[in-house]
C-alpha cells in the first residue's frame, strides 16, 4: 500500500492518567498517526481537561453521551469520524504503552501481506518466553521453537481431554482456545482468525460492510473475538509479533466481578456460536465441560489466593451466566 495514511482511535472511559501515558508513547513513534481520535464516554470532564492542557499533534477529541457509551458503540462512532483519506484504522486500549516502532512495524505489515483485512499488534509484558529446550515438559507450552509456562487451567484441561485442538489465535470446535498470548515473540507475522481489539488495525474499506456488534454493552468482553470471527469469513487476518507494546490492565472502568463472570460465560457462548452456529454433540459436551471446569478452578481461587472475594463473586457470576443460557440464550445479532 503506497502512501498509506492511518488513523488511531482510542475509546476511553474514566482513565485520564493511563490515556495520557499512552499518548506520550504515541508522540515517540517513528511513524506517527495522520489522525488521532479520542472517543470519551466519561461521566466527568477530567479526561477532556487533561487533554486540553497538552499539545498532541493531529488529535481530535469527542465526548459522547449515554446513548453512545460502551466500547463497541464508541468504536462505531469513531469510525464515522475517520478522515476520508485514511487507508488504515488502528485501535488501542487506553491503558497501553507502545514501543517506539509499533506503528512502523504494524503498518508495514500490509505491504508484506497486501491481502490482509486486519493485522494485530503484540503484547510483550505479560508472558515470559524462552527458546525451546525440546524436552516436551508438560509444565511448558511449546510453539515454533519457543516455550512458556503452561497455565494451570490448561494443565487441568489436559487431564480431562479438553485441550484446544487448534493453534493459538484460532477457535476450536468447542471454543475456549489459546489466545494470542500463546504466540511467541519470534518477530514473525502469524496468520490467525482472532486478533485483540485493543491492539488492532483494519483496512478502512472493511467497515463498509461490517461493524462492531451492539450485542456487547459497556465493557464489551469478547467483542474483539466476535468481530474477528465475522471478518475472518471474508479474508485473512494476521498478528505481527514485532509490533510490540505493553498492556497495564488499569482497573478503573471495569465491571464488578459478578457481571464480569456472567459475561465470561454468556459472551463466550455467543462468540462460539458466531463461528459454529450448530455445533455437534461432542463439541457441545466439551464446551459445557470446559466451562464447568474453568468455573471450578476459579472457585478454588477463593481459597488459595489473596483476592478471595473477587474470585468467589466472579464464580457466582459464571454459574448464573451458565444457567441463564439454558433459559435465555444470547440472540445472534
Amino acid at each position: 500500500m503506497n502512501n498509506t495514511k492511518f488513523t488511531l482511535i482510542v475509546c476511553t472511559y474514566m482513565r485520564p492518567k493511563p490515556l495520557l501515558t499512552l499518548l506520550q508513547s504515541v508522540k515517540k513513534q517513528t511513524l506517527y498517526p495522520n489522525e488521532i481520535l479520542i472517543i470519551d464516554s466519561s461521566i466527568d470532564a477530567k479526561t477532556e481537561e487533561v487533554l486540553s492542557q497538552k499539545e498532541i499533534k493531529n488529535l481530535n477529541y469527542f465526548r459522547v453521551d449515554d446513548s453512545q457509551r460502551g466500547l463497541t458503540k464508541q468504536r462505531n462512532f469513531g469510525i464515522e469520524k475517520v478522515s476520508p483519506s485514511s487507508n488504515i484504522i488502528c485501535f488501542l486500549d487506553d491503558d497501553i504503552v507502545l514501543d517506539s516502532d509499533y506503528f512502523n512495524n504494524l503498518i508495514s505489515s500490509y505491504k508484506v501481506y497486501p491481502e490482509a483485512l486486519a493485522i494485530g499488534g503484540y503484547i510483550n509484558n505479560e508472558v515470559h518466553w524462552q527458546k525451546s529446550d525440546d524436552l516436551k515438559n508438560k509444565d511448558k507450552f511449546y510453539f515454533d521453537g519457543w516455550m512458556r509456562n503452561e497455565p494451570s487451567r490448561f494443565k487441568m484441561r489436559r487431564i480431562f481431554g479438553l485441550l484446544p485442538d487448534e493453534p493459538p489465535g484460532f477457535m476450536p470446535s468447542f471454543s475456549n482456545g489459546r489466545s494470542i498470548s500463546f504466540l511467541p515473540p519470534s518477530g514473525k507475522i502469524y496468520e490467525v482468525e482472532q486478533i485483540m481489539g485493543g491492539v488492532s488495525s483494519y483496512k478502512k474499506e472493511i467497515f463498509e460492510t461490517v461493524s462492531f456488534s451492539n450485542y456487547f454493552e459497556g465493557y464489551g468482553l469478547y467483542e474483539d473475538a466476535d468481530f474477528s470471527l465475522r471478518l475472518a469469513k471474508q479474508g485473512k487476518l494476521y498478528v505481527n509479533t514485532n509490533a510490540k507494546l505493553a498492556h497495564h490492565h488499569n482497573a478503573s472502568g471495569r465491571p464488578n466481578k459478578f457481571k464480569y463472570g456472567k459475561m465470561v460465560i454468556r459472551n463466550g457462548w455467543y462468540v462460539w456460536r458466531i463461528k459454529y452456529s450448530n455445533p455437534n454433540l461432542k463439541a457441545r459436551v466439551k464446551w459445557n465441560a470446559s466451562s464447568f471446569l474453568l468455573t471450578i478452578i476459579r472457585l478454588t481461587n477463593a481459597l488459595n489466593t489473596n483476592k478471595k472475594k473477587e474470585a468467589f463473586t466472579e464464580s457466582l457470576g459464571r454459574i448464573v451466566g451458565w444457567f441463564s443460557i439454558i433459559f435465555n440464550p444470547p440472540k445472534n445479532q
